[in-house]
């Protein structure tokens, strides 16, 4: 029994971050976020939380989104699958009668024209169902001309129409089109503790300090508060007025903000077009990648990289001060520094997370703390060198393993550790960050004084910012390669190059 309270707990906290996560999006100056809602009075399903857009906001379809009406599911376990079959299925939402799609239905049957519906779960699609790839990895609509591919109910996604049709009691594809048009999967969705971050994150940006480590987390309180005194909906100036009252001050300034932001996303949450940067000053690469991999059509340097850096080349002249929010691989802040190194002549604010507070991080903000410890491993033989960097957590022996059976051209290992020890804590600031990207560049040019055109190979386990900083400094110990680990163990359970 006291699993299942604890449980009904955390789905309750988990709804109260996504709401927060949108709510905190109304101090971003200029947001289109006019109001958002905490369990509204309808559309039923698809009221957990509502957000509404003004101006309305654009997304992959013709037509701007004015309202999005979301379905929040957390679960415990982090391995639920589902499918295309599920969406017909009462007990998907623990509902008895009534299923998701009959739910959409009747909500798309009485909604406005620009209404959005968003099914947010931490569950994920199963591997090789139908719906996999109707899901677009964009925005996390459904990829319609997909699913009206192919003439019969016979084939593939004919078989998903049929089902879907008669579910719902429709005569023709026409009319499922109309149903799905402005529904939205985010599947695989943050889990608990990262929706914490992710609220401490988007309460940094607004100037408000949420203290993430403490088991009280405020902003679940503050839902509850709401709840109790029957505020469920709030605009900006209810928003300031309702934190006031709970004694939540808002450092910033709203419309003061010197640093224009822009985003770089290859991971896509219910916020990721609204919050931090403008929808144009947002670079999404999500349809190149299923989760954390990128698919086998594409290639890192050959299709990433290019979007990337004409991307960042392209806001350049939008401002000499921009905020950069990486929510991607960490390769990405590495080619970002690269990008936009310091003879670019723009200044760089980054969204820094981490515990215990996410902050924005400059190389002015006079944070300072110890340089790293270095060892280095001669493996003898080739000139090719691995960097290997161990903030967050310790790459060492996965590197020497990865080196051992797929780079035999290195001919040593420069290992980077924080000599207090390894964790969140290690890197104080941007400031800091500086500090020690110039030691690892310092160290591996050192290291190739008698080759300087030997190949340099990165692995990192460090802050964003941190391999920003080394990226900028990439000319001292150039040409070199970054890597990303399998960190989830849903792909080949070891590193591969990226840029």
């Amino acid at each position: 029994m006291s699993s299942a309270v604890t449980a009904r707990w955390h789905g309750d906290d988990y709804q109260a971050r996504v709401f927060w996560e949108m709510a905190l999006g109304l101090l971003r100056p200029n947001s289109p976020i006019k109001s958002v809602t905490f369990e509204a009075d309808g559309p039923k399903a698809f009221d957990d939380v509502v957000v509404y857009f003004n101006p309305p906001i654009a997304r992959a379809s013709a037509e701007r989104i004015h309202v999005d009406y979301m379905q929040v599911k957390w679960h415990v376990a982090s391995g639920g699958r589902f499918g295309y079959a599920d969406l017909i299925d009462p007990n998907f939402i623990s509902a008895n009668s009534v299923s998701l799609l009959q739910r959409l239905a009747q909500a798309v049957s009485k909604a406005r024209t620009g209404s959005c519906f968003t099914f947010f779960t931490t569950d994920r699609i199963a591997d090789g169902d139908p719906l996999g790839v109707l899901v677009s990895g964009n925005d996390g609509a459904l990829r319609l001309d997909k699913l009206l591919d192919g003439k019969t109910d016979r084939s593939k996604m004919g078989k998903v129409r049929a089902l879907w049709r008669k579910h719902l009691a429709l005569d023709s594809d026409e009319e499922l089109r109309t149903v799905l048009a402005s529904f939205r999967i985010m599947e695989g969705s943050p889990s608990l503790d990262r929706m914490k971050a992710s609220v401490v994150i988007s309460g940094a940006a607004a100037g408000i300090e949420f203290d993430e480590t403490k088991t009280d987390f405020r902003p679940d309180q503050l839902a509850r508060q709401l709840k109790v005194r029957k505020i469920n909906r709030l605009d900006q100036a209810g928003l300031l007025k309702f934190l006031g009252e709970e004694g939540i001050p808002v450092r910033s300034v709203l419309g003061d903000d010197t640093y224009h932001p822009i985003a770089v996303r290859s991971f896509v949450s219910a916020s990721a077009d609204i919050l931090d940067a403008a929808a144009d000053d947002t670079l999404l690469v999500t349809d190149q990648f299923k989760g954390r991999y990128l698919l086998p059509e594409f290639d890192w340097r050959r299709d990433v990289e290019s979007r990337i850096t004409d991307f960042l080349l392209s806001k350049v002249p939008v401002s000499p001060r921009l905020r950069l929010v990486i929510d991607g691989h960490a390769s990405m802040a590495w080619l970002a520094g690269r990008v936009l190194d310091i003879k670019s002549g723009v200044t760089i604010e980054l969204m820094q997370k981490g515990r215990p507070q996410p902050r924005r991080w400059r190389a002015d903000d006079g944070s300072s703390g110890p340089l790293f410890s270095v060892k280095t491993n001669d493996l003898g033989g080739g000139e090719a060198i691995a960097v290997a960097i161990s903030v967050a957590q310790d790459v060492g022996a996965a590197v020497t393993k990865y080196v051992a059976a797929k780079l035999p051209e290195i001919g040593r290992i420069i290992h980077f550790t924080p000599p207090n020890g390894i964790g969140h804590q290690a890197v104080q600031g941007g400031a800091h960050a500086v500090q020690l990207a110039e030691q690892i560049a310092q160290a591996v040019r050192i290291a190739k004084v008698d080759d300087l055109r030997a190949p340099v190979h990165i692995f990192a386990a460090c802050p964003n910012a941190l391999l920003f900083y080394l990226g900028q400094n990439h000319q001292s110990y150039a040409p070199s390669t970054m890597y990303e680990f399998d960190f989830d163990g849903a792909g080949n359970g070891t590193y591969s190059p990226s840029f």
